[in-house]
C-alpha cells in the first residue's frame, strides 16, 4: 500500500473528516453550555483542508488580531491542534464566563486565563470524538496562549510543522448564545501519517 498523500484526499475522505468535524463541534457546543450553565446554539461547522500559509487569510488577513490556543497531540496519533478566536468572539465568550459585558480594549490575565481553560475544554471535546470514533488513545499538552496578529501567531505552527505537513484540517464552528455569536476556528495539524492511520480506522482507506 502507497503512503497517502494529504493531496490525494478524495471526497469520501473529506466527507469522513467532516463528520469528524460535526462530531466535535456538537461535543463543544455541549461542552461549552454546561461550563457556562446556558443554551449553546451552534450552526452546521464547516471543513474544509487548508493550506497552512492561507490560514491567515481566513482569518481575517495577517494583521487581524486573534487569540490563539495551542495544543502538543500525542498518543496513537502525532500532531497538533490550535483554536483560534478574533478578538471580538474572545471578548464575548470571557464576557459569558464572567457572567459580565467584556468592553475593554485588551485581554487582560483574567481573560487569558479564562480562554486557555475554554480552549482546552473544546480542543478536548473534538479530541474525545476523534478517540471515540477511532479507537485511539489521544493525549492533549498543556495549552499555551498566543494574543498577536494572525500571521504571527500562525507562523509558529507553520515553521515548526513544515517538515511535518503543509495542511490542516480546518473547521469553523458557529456558536451562539442568545444574540451573541462566537466564531469559533479549530485547526489540527496531524503528522502524514496520523492522516492515514484515522482514514485506515475509519474503514475508508
Amino acid at each position: 500500500m502507497t503512503s497517502m498523500s494529504i493531496d490525494s484526499l478524495n471526497q469520501q475522505h473529506i466527507d469522513v473528516l467532516k463528520e469528524i468535524g460535526n462530531i466535535g463541534a456538537g461535543n463543544a457546543a455541549t461542552a461549552l453550555a454546561s461550563m457556562l450553565d446556558k443554551k449553546i446554539d451552534m450552526d452546521v461547522p464547516k471543513v474544509k483542508i487548508l493550506d497552512i500559509q492561507d490560514v491567515a487569510a481566513v482569518l481575517g488577513g495577517e494583521e487581524t488580531i486573534v487569540a490563539g490556543i495551542y495544543f502538543n497531540v500525542d498518543g496513537d496519533i502525532q500532531g497538533n491542534i490550535m483554536f483560534l478566536l478574533d478578538l471580538a468572539s474572545s471578548k464575548l465568550l470571557t464576557g459569558m464566563l464572567m457572567g459580565a459585558s467584556n468592553d475593554k480594549e485588551e485581554l487582560d490575565e483574567m481573560d487569558r486565563s479564562a480562554l486557555q481553560e475554554v480552549g482546552n475544554i473544546l480542543s478536548g471535546a473534538y479530541i474525545t470524538s476523534l478517540s471515540s470514533l477511532t479507537n485511539f488513545n489521544i493525549n492533549l499538552s498543556v495549552p499555551s496562549l498566543a494574543v498577536d496578529m494572525a500571521g504571527a501567531v500562525m507562523s509558529v505552527p507553520a515553521i515548526q510543522f513544515s517538515h511535518i505537513s503543509d495542511k490542516v484540517l480546518f473547521i469553523e464552528t458557529e456558536l451562539k448564545e442568545g444574540e451573541d455569536l462566537v466564531e469559533a476556528r479549530f485547526f489540527l495539524i496531524p503528522d502524514e501519517p496520523s492522516f492515514e492511520k484515522i482514514l485506515n480506522s475509519l474503514g475508508v482507506y
